[in-house]
């Protein structure tokens, strides 16, 4: 390798063969790697090399001199600026053939699959379809409020007033709240850099219901007039069911912290999934996208077969969003989850929908699953991105059921796990589903689905 190969600040002149798994373009200079955002696989363009590693270097787009077939203009304003979306300079076609590639390859260069996997399910709404925000905030010198995502690779806001990924019932109320926010003159601290304040304001609405709840985290609840401001949103808007404040004290990059305050009205919106009624609180997780994730629903059906006294262990379940739908169809479901809160909504969402073949445990999941993987027929895991621990690959490798369905967010992490259950058990993949839950952005969901030979 050249020790030094160009400088900083040097323009290049690169063709685009590929597209990295953040969604950067990837183009080579002298036998090195460069990553350009904002790019696609096919163009030629002009960069600016902006940083210089070891085995790569990174570049700013300076110009799109043969711009590829799927090219579009983004419909945000902020696309080149914010690093919220990656792939918004992409058409709808483009993206989905990138994210089927990505799996594909992702599966046969890290796991050693050839694998039988499905056409991607694409979204139908590509825009409008977020039903959650979690925006940064901070306050300039002269008390002016910013509200937006971060730049790319960088804690350095983008300020915005509208995110077109973001459903419009939600989207629209971003800039009113952020007038009001910075006439109140509270603090606004989102780093903890100097003494705490506001640090995140979440959105979150029932895609079904249209009942929206706004959550303001802070490190404390010493802001004055706060319950007067919670009552005079809910009157202004009456989606809006309720308006709560999440304490979360720590220097942490975990958003919310443990505690959460209702302010006005109730703590949780009501919404409908899959047949189901759910209650879904401020600080509890449930998938960005209802309509594809109802679309993940009749895969688990298909990949589980007949439930009718079978018995499924969902493991991560959070507030039963699958094992609910699972136990209306005649399964008996166990639910393990180390989140407080998400259990406690479980279990009322199953009382709710008289679902008693569905029960939840508070606890360590991977402590736990062993002990209940003995009597499975199935097993269900939602883990999160960084996929499997050791100890969850060990207790299913120890006692694995006769089918196991992995929904991943993270192709790489699946393609490992992957690999680690069907070397170490009897267990033969069958069949993967890539489904896009997140479109303009790099991110794709996958169910994949093993049966015991």
């Amino acid at each position: 390798m050249p020790a030094s190969p160009c400088k900083l600040g040097e323009r290049l002149d690169l063709t685009i063969d590929g597209l990295g798994h953040d969604g950067q373009g990837v183009g080579r200079w002298q036998g090195l790697a460069v990553f350009v955002p904002g790019t696609l696989p096919g163009e030629v363009v002009a960069v600016r090399v902006r940083r210089i590693a070891k085995r790569h270097l990174e570049a700013d787009l300076i110009g799109v001199e043969q711009p590829a077939p799927e090219r579009r203009k983004p419909a945000c304003i902020l696309a080149e600026k914010c690093g919220g979306c990656s792939l918004q300079h992409a058409s709808d076609d483009g993206q989905a053939r990138w994210k089927q590639d990505l799996v594909q390859q992702t599966l046969r260069r890290l796991g050693g699959f050839e694998a039988p996997l499905r056409p991607l399910l694409s979204s139908a709404r590509t825009l409008g379809y977020r039903n959650r925000a979690l925006i940064p905030l901070e306050r300039t010198e002269d008390g002016l409020l910013r509200a937006g995502y971060y730049r790319r690779g960088s804690h350095k806001i983008v300020n915005l007033n509208r995110c077109p990924v973001l459903d419009p019932r939600i989207d629209g109320l971003i800039e009113p709240i952020k007038a009001d926010l910075e006439e109140t003159g509270w603090p606004v601290d989102v780093n903890l850099s100097g003494g705490g304040g506001l640090r995140h304001l979440a959105l979150r609405v029932g895609h079904h219901s249209g009942e929206v709840l706004i959550t303001l985290v802070s490190s404390h609840a010493e802001l004055d007039g706060l319950h007067d401001l919670a009552e005079r949103w809910r009157a202004s808007w009456p989606e809006v069911v309720g308006v709560c404040l999440n304490l979360q004290p720590r220097a942490s990059n975990a958003v919310m912290g443990p505690q959460t305050l209702t302010l006005s009205g109730r703590g949780w919106l009501a919404e409908r999934f899959a047949g189901q009624e759910l209650r879904i609180g401020a600080d509890t997780f449930f998938q960005v996208n209802t309509e594809q994730a109802e679309r993940v629903v009749p895969l688990l059906l298909e990949a589980f077969g007949a439930l009718e006294r079978q018995n499924i262990v969902d493991a991560y379940c959070g507030i039963g969003t699958f094992s609910l739908p699972l136990a209306a169809h005649g399964a008996h479901v166990i639910g393990l989850e180390s989140h407080a809160a998400s259990v406690e909504q479980a279990r009322a969402n199953a009382q709710r929908n008289g679902l008693e073949r569905a029960t939840f445990h508070q606890t360590d999941v991977e402590a736990m699953l062993a002990e209940h993987l003995v009597h499975a027929d199935g097993l269900l895991v939602d883990p999160p991105r960084k996929g499997l621990s050791p100890a969850a690959l060990a207790a299913i490798q120890a006692a694995p059921p006769k089918r196991v369905v992995y929904i991943s967010c993270n192709p790489a992490t699946l393609a490992r796990d992957l690999a680690l259950l069907t070397a170490e058990t009897s267990l033969e993949l069958r069949w993967i589903q890539p489904v896009d839950f997140f479109p303009q952005t790099s991110h794709v969901e996958a169910v994949a689905v093993l049966e015991r030979s």
